[in-house]
């Protein structure tokens, strides 16, 4: 099982990475964008995925993924139990989340280290 504490120490080693707390939520983001959320009962992590690709990602483990909340449709989302995955399969989604919202020199030079 994956803990905010896990999510949070993989994160901040993210360049432009800042963590904020609105409204019970951890939320790590990169200039005010939002990639990776925690639910306030650290149970739920929401991060950027595709919008085009989520509904296949829930159909293939729908008893690990959820479709965003209806107010997140509009955006890139998706969320993850965090009992169900391990702290590689988090660190995969928390970079690959983190890749969608910076530049991509920046992501490139996070690979060359």
């Amino acid at each position: 099982m994956v803990t905010a504490d896990d999510v949070r120490r993989v994160a901040l080693t993210l360049p432009r990475t800042e963590e904020a707390l609105v409204r019970d939520y951890v939320k790590f983001r990169v200039r005010g964008i939002v990639y990776a959320s925690i639910s306030p009962d650290e149970t739920l992590m929401g991060f950027g995925f595709p919008k085009e690709e989520r509904a296949a990602l829930v159909a293939s483990e729908p008893e690990k993924f959820l479709m965003p909340v209806p107010s997140d449709e509009r955006y890139n989302w998706v969320r993850v139990r965090m009992a169900a995955i391990d702290e590689a399969e988090m660190r995969e989604l928390v970079v690959d989340a983190w890749r969608m919202v910076v530049p991509k020199r920046v992501a490139a030079a996070y690979d060359a280290t």
